[in-house]
This record gives C-alpha cells, sequence and structure tokens, in this order.
C-alpha cells in the first residue's frame, strides 16, 4: 500500500485523526473531511503543514466529491452514546447518507470503499464472544437505534454497492477504542472513569459493573483498518478488536491504581439497551489479516491517562483532551 490517494471521512475525529497519521507514514497523500460536530481541528493541527494532507470541514450528509481517490475510509459518525443521542436523527442520517456519498463517490472514481461499522450491530448479544455470522440482537426503535441501526443500514449499502454495482468493499465491525484524543466529555467509560479519577470525582459505575467490554487500543486498531483495505477480497464483514475481556468494575479499579486516586465508586441505574457483554471473535482477523492486537489494557491506559493529564481542568472535568 504505497503512495496511494486516500479519503478519509471523520478525519478529524479520535479514531480518524490516527488513521489520518499512519496513512500519512505509510507514504499516501490523505484528504480528510469532518464536520467538527465531534471532531477537532486540535486532532490534526500537527498534520496542516504535512505536503499530503489536505483537510476539509464538511457534512457528510451532504453530497462531496474529490477529483482523484484511491481509497475511501468511512469513519464519520459520532461513535459514543452522549454524542450521536444528542441528535439521533441527525446521527442516523450520517451514518446512512455518509455511506451513500462515499459508496457514489467510490463508484465514480474506481476507489476502494472501507465501512468503519460497530460492534453495536450486534446489540445486546445472545451470543458471547460475537461472531461476524451473528445477525445481533438490537431494539430497532430504542433509544441507541439510531447508532445501531444506522450503522447496519450503512453496512446493508455497502453490501449492495458491492453486489449491485460492483464497488471493492470492506466493512469493519469495531469494538471498543481507546486511547489518546478521546473526548474527556464523550460520555465512553474509559474517558469517564479517568476524568472522573482525574478530577477526584466517584466513578460512576452503571449497575454492578459486572456487565464485561473489551478494549482495543487506537494503533491496534488503525493497523486493522489498513490492513483490512488491503485484503485482495474478505468474504463479508471482519470484527476488529481486542478479545481480552473485562468487567466494567475491574476497568474501574484499574483506573483508580494507574491514576492513583483516591476517589470512590458508586453505582447508578443501567441506561436503556445498554449490552450485558461484548467481546469479538477475531478468529476471521487473524486468518486473513493477520490482525493480533499487541497493546495490552494496562499499557494502553497509561498512555492515555497521560494524554489526559497533559489536558487543561477546569470545574468538573477537563476541557480538552491533548494528543
Amino acid at each position: 500500500m504505497k503512495g496511494y490517494r486516500v479519503l478519509v471521512t471523520g478525519g478529524a475525529g479520535f479514531v480518524g485523526s490516527h488513521l489520518c497519521e499512519r496513512l500519512l507514514f505509510d507514504g499516501h497523500h490523505v484528504t480528510a473531511i469532518d464536520d467538527m460536530s465531534t471532531g477537532s481541528w486540535s486532532n490534526v493541527r500537527h498534520l496542516e503543514d504535512h505536503p499530503r494532507f489536505a483537510m476539509i470541514e464538511h457534512d457528510v450528509t451532504e453530497p462531496f466529491d474529490v477529483p482523484a481517490v484511491d481509497r475511501v475510509f468511512n469513519l464519520a459518525c459520532p461513535a459514543s452514546p452522549a454524542a450521536y443521542q444528542r441528535d439521533p436523527v441527525k446521527t442516523n442520517l450520517t451514518s446512512v447518507l455518509g455511506a451513500l456519498h462515499g459508496l457514489e463517490l467510490a463508484e465514480r472514481r474506481g476507489a476502494r470503499f472501507l465501512q468503519a461499522s460497530t460492534s453495536e450491530v450486534y446489540g445486546d448479544p445472545e451470543v458471547h464472544p460475537q461472531p461476524e455470522g451473528y445477525l445481533g440482537h438490537v431494539n430497532p426503535i430504542g433509544v441507541r437505534a439510531c447508532y445501531d441501526e444506522g450503522k447496519r443500514c450503512a453496512e446493508a449499502l455497502a453490501a449492495d454497492f458491492q453486489r449491485a454495482r460492483g464497488v471493492d468493499v470492506r466493512i469493519a465491525r469495531i469494538f471498543n477504542t481507546y486511547g489518546p484524543r478521546m473526548r474527556p466529555d464523550d460520555g465512553r467509560v474509559i474517558s469517564s472513569f479517568i476524568v472522573q479519577s482525574l478530577c477526584g470525582e466517584a466513578l460512576s459505575v452503571h449497575g454492578d459493573g459486572s456487565q464485561t467490554r473489551s478494549f482495543c487500543y487506537v494503533d491496534d486498531l488503525v493497523s486493522g483498518l489498513v490492513l483490512l483495505m488491503e485484503h485482495v477480497r474478505p468474504p463479508g464483514p471482519v470484527n476488529l478488536g481486542n478479545p481480552e475481556e473485562f468487567t466494567v468494575l475491574e476497568l474501574a479499579h484499574k483506573i483508580l491504581k494507574l491514576t492513583g486516586s483516591t476517589s470512590r465508586i458508586r453505582h447508578v441505574p443501567l441506561p436503556p439497551d445498554d449490552p450485558k457483554v461484548r467481546r469479538p471473535a477475531i478468529d476471521r482477523a487473524r486468518r486473513l489479516l493477520r490482525f493480533e492486537p499487541r497493546v495490552m489494557l494496562d499499557e494502553g491506559l497509561a498512555q492515555t491517562i497521560a494524554s489526559f493529564r497533559n489536558a487543561r481542568i477546569e470545574g468538573r472535568g477537563l476541557i480538552a483532551a491533548a494528543g
């Protein structure tokens, strides 16, 4: 994968900015599109003077075009419950119309297209761990449906563009990802626990904390995305994540230890449709891509905490996460 012209929608976001960095390091020309609703100029400011990087502020619910492109990574969409539930209609449209416009561009330019989907397509799963063949257990009218069903529809569009129009498509089902440049206010469990620990607040554990999650460090995820994009033709969606599984309560104690915080833990009600378990089956990624997460949770948390410590603290929480 050398010297391609690459478009990254959502390129100023948490994962998108790390992907842009990796693609530039690999020698590609990168154009990023982002409406800055959850992305930030601060995530890509260090790339602005790079001769092979361009940043365009644009909402992907509106059509977009670039004169020449070989690869399209479609990452545009809020990914945390707090962000995507803020404007659920817009979240759904961003998933569906963003995918549609990206696929139309790939079709026009003869480009390869990667849809960043999510483990949320499995909903609150009845099969554990979750393999790609599991069709999911999703509430189509619940408070999380704007994201879950939006991503499921985006997958359907990608598959139909491949079958009916010959677009070269990949689908990545991304499991919980963390690392530097997470928004402190995004409501995800790792960022929330770090902010609360550093600010001396009680850590808000939903329910009894026995629900499980599997956390993948952002560098590992980006490697998986690049490997998937360059695979000859994967047979369907591919899970990307770290199969190590932890309870939310275990995570809270890890973060308290790593931050040296004396914050207590308080239990709060579970949100609606919150998955009880989440763990990727990554056999397909291992077999096809030789994908293997390398960063273990303690190491990744230490790096993430360090980035949050470099952020400015004001009042209740961190104002802006540092890169």
